[in-house]
């Protein structure tokens, strides 16, 4: 079952080589990794997807508790959350099949962030699985390259995530 983990760290140089270090050596597969600021000045937020047992997940947390720069970590996966990716899709658009691509971003709500005379640039944010929908459908006019983001997770309610100390 892949995990969610939301791991609040100090914002230092070499902190997510670190963390990922640590998961790979225990031969975890991260799927996803994402890092960012946080609404703390010194602080950054890694979410982290990786699949495990309830057991191997939770000796990964012990393990990374204990690194120094690392603050507090929470499983997203157990608490009622909310999670997103981008995803920036650059697709062949020839003039005869541009209104094609629109009506299908459209249907997406996906946005065409840049037009040549070749290629058109979508941006869509949502569930993996709307991505890969997304992607799937055109797949057949062409996909010339695609960059996503990891999954970004945040807790639902008026109140943050209780992270494990």
């Amino acid at each position: 079952m892949a995990h969610v983990l939301s791991v609040l760290v100090e914002d230092r140089p070499g902190v997510l080589t670190r963390i990922s270090g640590l998961i790979s050596r225990r031969a975890f597969n991260i799927e996803s990794i994402a890092a960012g600021y946080t609404e703390e000045k010194d602080m950054t937020r890694i979410t982290i997807v990786v699949k495990g047992d309830d057991r191997e997940i939770e000796q990964v947390t012990n393990q990374l508790a204990r690194l120094v720069d690392v603050i507090k970590i929470v499983d997203l996966t157990v608490i009622d959350s909310l999670e997103r990716e981008l995803a920036l899709i650059k697709v062949k658009a020839l003039p005869e099949k541009r209104s094609d691509i629109v009506d299908i971003v459209d249907i997406f709500r996906a946005k065409i962030v840049d037009v040549n005379r070749e290629t058109m640039v979508i941006e869509l944010s949502g569930a993996k699985v709307k991505i890969d929908a997304l992607c799937e459908v055109l797949q057949d006019h062409g996909i010339v390259e695609i960059v996503r983001t990891g999954k970004v997770v945040i807790s639902r309610g008026p109140l943050p995530a209780k992270f494990i100390d």
